[in-house]
């Protein structure tokens, strides 16, 4: 037991956890993230809706599905990367699993995520 404190402890310590909105799987989002060429540094954007949220702590990730010239491509971001500039939600999305493997085998119109509508009860 003790080590699992100390492994916890350390972990809390080497951290930092950046302030990320809050999204959840099914959200459409913009990962934009710094890449190394050479001694060149740039920022590209990754766009896409949330597949799946797993792991906590330091190990927690995420699967962000684009569509590229008609073909998929997941790429799995770690919350913990230094690389991440920033995450922005474009929209919210309503879904009712935790993870939508079902998209893989969707194409087109299908392969769509309802979107979320806030409503208010000022009746």
């Amino acid at each position: 037991m003790k080590e699992l404190e100390a492994i916890q402890f350390v972990q809390d310590q080497l951290l930092t956890k950046p302030a990320f909105p809050s999204f959840k799987t099914g959200d459409t989002i913009i990962v934009t993230y710094k890449i190394v060429e050479g001694d060149k540094t740039r920022e590209q954007d990754y766009r896409g809706d949330v597949i799946q949220i797993k792991g906590h702590a330091l190990t927690r990730t995420f699967t962000v599905r684009k569509i590229s010239h008609g073909v998929g491509v997941e790429r799995i971001f770690a919350f913990s990367n230094p690389n991440i500039a920033a995450i922005q939600v474009i929209k919210r999305g309503r879904v009712r699993r935790a993870r939508l493997y079902y998209l893989r085998g969707l194409v087109g119109k299908k392969a769509r995520i309802k979107e979320l509508k806030y409503t208010s009860n000022d009746n």
